[in-house]
């Protein structure tokens, strides 16, 4: 499989708070899966949690280079972990179609965080059109 394209963000954890504090289930259920939501709401420090999938969804849209319009819906992008932990990504809807179109078969993910910053970078994998 050959590189495609690569995508990164970086997300303040603080801010990402004040995004949850201020529109609570609203945003959350906009932006997150239940998968996602009920996995970080397991942990003492959501926020990292969720800053650190957010990261991700920004860093696919950036591979992908259309952002958030046509059709495209935050939670069309997933993040799970495997059972040892590694975020695992899956693609639905409108963005697992733009993927196809580009020739990707794999994104690749990794996310850390601290109190402060959450980052992801996604690898793009697949054939090259």
């Amino acid at each position: 499989m050959d590189v495609i394209c690569h995508g990164i963000d970086l997300v303040d954890c603080e801010r990402l708070a004040g995004m949850v504090e201020r529109h609570g289930g609203r945003f959350l259920d906009r932006v997150f899966t239940a998968a996602e939501q009920a996995y970080c709401c397991r942990f003492q420090k959501q926020a990292e949690r969720l800053a650190g999938r957010f990261a991700v969804k920004e860093a696919v849209m950036k591979l992908l280079g259309t952002g958030w319009q046509n059709g495209i819906a935050w939670t069309d992008i997933e993040v799970r972990n495997d059972a040892s932990g590694r975020p695992e990504l899956t693609l639905r809807g409108r963005v697992a179609e733009l993927a196809d179109e580009m020739g990707i078969e794999q994104v690749s993910i990794s996310i850390t965080h601290t109190k402060d910053l959450a980052i992801a970078s996604a690898i793009a994998l697949g054939v090259k059109r």
